[in-house]
């Protein structure tokens, strides 16, 4: 099989309040496929379901060939789970923790010892084996957590929002952690409210919306549904914002100013040739421009056009 994970019409209730509403998802071994959506949407049900923590309601989800209603036994061998709060005891020491996890996982002493070593040396944790995980930093910590998921070296790893509250050293630090994983040949689902975290690890995105997937696809293809590149501008002098908006090599109804940043920006087709006839034309008018760029669109746009498309959708049918 080339899918690691398949959902196929997931359904799943929480007395007359669905949270998952025809769930469909299909993940490519040795890949990171994020699974993005608001508080609510159903990412953390669905990680619970595919860990064999919860049972769903309606159609099929297998995970590593296994089913995970029939073949559950089988799933949890196959599979780790770092979820969103830590499951560390913070009195005792990493290697200590990590040896605590391997002989509950029926790994002998000496078994749980060297796969302790190992993965504290493989997380860059080593000369902190023997320290209290309560005084380590939130990164240290969730590196820690993660290693502690890696014990039996599963196939598949789930991370439910491995990243909340890390500062940007502790998400970095974290971040590397996955992407060696997945040189390893780990299959990752990551559920995630950062967008930027999604657009850094995952190979393939899934946005998720009130219990469905309203779009799957890689980050540059889920970008391009949210329009075409654009081009901002900012200029010095916010008194001639408006005149360098009606320079942009585009229909003036397609220029969005904003005055607090005295930018303005606009979609184009052909990117190179746009900025090139932008900066001429800025040159030729005398207006000074603290920067020009070009972009693609954000996640961030790419998540609101889509969940408003469904918003709209809605109120039609109503």
């Amino acid at each position: 099989m080339t899918d690691a994970i398949v959902v196929e019409g997931a359904r799943k209730r929480y007395g007359d309040q669905p949270a998952l509403d025809g769930f469909d998802l299909a993940v490519r071994r040795g890949t990171v496929h994020g699974v993005l959506g608001p508080n609510g949407a159903g990412k953390t049900t669905m990680v619970r379901i595919l860990a064999t923590l919860l049972r769903h309601d309606e159609g099929e989800v297998r995970v590593a060939g296994c089913d995970v209603r029939t073949e559950a036994d089988r799933v949890r061998r196959r599979i780790g789970l770092l979820g969103q709060h830590a499951a560390l005891d913070e009195q005792l020491g990493g290697r200590q923790n990590l040896e605590m996890f391997g002989r509950l996982y029926h790994l002998g002493a000496r078994r749980a010892g060297e796969r302790a070593d190992e993965l504290l040396e493989r997380f860059g944790l080593s000369d902190t084996g023997r320290k209290a995980v309560g005084q380590y930093s939130g990164g240290m910590r969730r590196r820690l957590d993660l290693a502690a998921s890696l014990i039996t070296e599963p196939e598949v790893l789930f991370l439910d929002e491995p990243t909340t509250g890390l500062d940007p050293r502790g998400r970095a630090e974290v971040w590397d952690s996955v992407r060696s994983l997945v040189g390893r040949g780990t299959t990752v689902l990551l559920t995630t409210q950062y967008l930027e975290e999604a657009d850094r690890l995952a190979d393939r995105i899934a946005v998720v919306d009130r219990g469905r997937v309203v779009a799957d696809g890689t980050p540059d293809e889920l970008k391009s549904r949210a329009g075409q590149d654009r081009i901002d501008v900012v200029v010095r002098d916010a008194r001639r914002l408006a005149e360098a908006a009606g320079l942009l090599p585009v229909p003036p109804g397609d220029v969005v100013v904003d005055p607090d940043r005295r930018r303005v920006s606009a979609p184009v087709t052909d990117r190179m040739a746009s900025l090139a006839e932008t900066v001429r034309a800025l040159e030729a008018a005398g207006i000074e421009a603290e920067d020009i760029a070009l972009r693609r669109p954000t996640l961030d746009e790419v998540f609101l056009r889509l969940t408003g498309e469904r918003d709209e959708r809605e109120e039609v049918a109503a």
